[in-house]
């Protein structure tokens, strides 16, 4: 066959391909040499957001010393502060409500945030909610003649399927990058609380952030969110918020502002190869419940130590990361479905999601010393849920004698009085053995200390 009989060739089987069913759109290539017809129908839906800051301007110490400013005769204290900008992108998903999805560490402390639509139409938006453990923000503004993006199904996407990221790298206005997904269901990169990101190779550089990740058909499979490279600039390796992960949390921030996250209350980890084996099982793909949490839903629900969880709503669950994805998108009060393996026999449970803030305890209930904390049990989306073991310090009071005391939200209390703790009841046992003088061991980060209380 010569040269130009397989490139026609070729352009049969491209053409062909692009009209294959539905299910088959994402694997097709553009038909001939262009994705405008495509892009005409969704960059109206792409939108440039600025955000504007008021930041203070940290002074020399003496400036605030009033000796000081009446010796030098100085002017009253005035405070000085400096405005801070910062770009990014962002997709209306919503033109009826003006809703606009974008990541929360665009506008994360902004003051003042301005949405620049495809027309140049420049307007204030409003916070309707944000989520920083998936790095999701969802904005408002009011106007008419709004173009919104369908939303696809994430779950279609496979590896090698086309995808184009759009967005607003350097402030430069709308730009279009082509690739193709390089991999899915990537977590464990310690970028954000919750990772199932979709990975790909078109270009995503700063600025980016917060646009869409649209497939073929212009529909909107992901949101464009961080970039892996020595100096913040693309080399072929960007990753995107799943579609269906962004839609669970959009509905949270459009109803109540927030993610109401509940939990199972357990701790679990993945079906390695060893672990298989030594459970005596062929199945290669689990989260096995290490620890159960008295009182808590998965005791309820039935759950033992050991039991591997194989799918939660028949999703199915390759490990602890996709467990903790799948529970921490449901609302409090949510009954699921679990699929368990129990010595090898299959086992449906089902559990209703708890909220964490119900098995918890006032902590001034137990010492006057720690009034005005709120602890519990160490929430699942904790970075050290399953490695240690003790009670979480869950809200504190600034003021506060706790907060006095020098405990901070998300500090994990290991033991008190050399005592070490697995859950709250044990933590008031400890502290009415001696309630006047607390030695508490604190795991804060990746560091530790010691707090003395007297």
């Amino acid at each position: 066959m010569t040269l130009r009989s397989r490139t026609a060739a070729l352009l049969v089987a491209l053409v062909l391909a692009w009209g294959l069913p539905d299910g088959a759109y994402a694997r097709t290539a553009p038909p001939g040499d262009t994705i405008a017809p495509m892009l005409e129908q969704v960059l109206p839906a792409v939108v440039n957001i600025s955000t504007r800051t008021r930041v203070a301007v940290q002074r020399h110490p003496l400036l605030d010393d009033p000796f000081f400013r009446r010796f030098f005769d100085l002017p009253g204290e005035q405070r000085r502060e400096r405005k801070q900008h910062s770009l990014g992108s962002g997709v209306i998903v919503d033109a009826a409500k003006g809703y606009i999805l974008t990541n929360h560490h665009v506008i994360e402390g902004a003051d003042e945030i301005t949405v620049t639509l495809r027309d140049q139409r420049q307007l204030g938006a409003q916070l309707a909610g944000a989520d920083p453990e998936v790095d999701l923000a969802l904005l408002r503004i009011e106007a008419d003649g709004l173009t919104a993006l369908k939303i696809a199904e994430s779950e279609k996407l496979r590896v090698g399927d086309f995808v184009v990221a759009i967005g607003s790298p350097f402030g430069l206005g709308q730009t279009v990058t082509y690739g193709i997904v390089s991999a899915l269901g990537r977590s464990g990169l310690g970028i954000e609380g919750y990772e199932d990101f979709i990975q790909t190779d078109a270009s995503i550089n700063p600025g980016n952030s917060g646009g869409p990740l649209v497939n073929m058909r212009g529909e909107l499979v992901g949101i464009n969110t961080a970039i892996v490279g020595p100096s913040g600039g693309n080399i072929g390796i960007g990753f995107a918020i799943p579609s269906s992960m962004a839609q669970a949390v959009m509905g949270h921030l459009a109803e109540y502002g927030q993610v109401q996250r509940g939990q199972l209350g357990l701790v679990a980890q993945d079906l390695t190869p060893e672990l298989a084996r030594a459970f005596g099982m062929q199945l290669r793909r689990g989260a096995v419940v290490a620890q159960v949490t008295p009182g808590s839903a998965a005791e309820q629900a039935g759950l033992r130590s050991g039991d591997v969880i194989v799918a939660v709503d028949e999703r199915p669950i390759s490990g602890s990361g996709d467990l903790r994805n799948a529970i921490g998108l449901l609302r409090v009060g949510t009954r699921v479905r679990l699929d368990v393996l129990r010595k090898g026999r299959p086992l449906t449970l089902h559990a209703v999601i708890a909220d964490p803030l119900e098995t918890a305890t006032a902590a001034g209930e137990s010492s006057r010393h720690l009034a005005g904390a709120i602890l519990g049990q160490i929430l699942d989306n904790h970075a050290l849920a399953g490695q240690v073991e003790g009670v979480q310090v869950l809200e504190v009071e600034h003021g506060s004698p706790a907060w006095s005391a020098g405990l901070r939200p998300d500090d994990i209390i290991v033991s008190i009085n050399q005592q070490a703790l697995q859950s709250v009841d044990d933590l008031a046992v400890a502290i009415k053995r001696n309630p006047d003088a607390l030695l508490m061991n604190i795991r804060r980060g990746n560091g530790a200390l010691f707090i003395v209380i007297r």
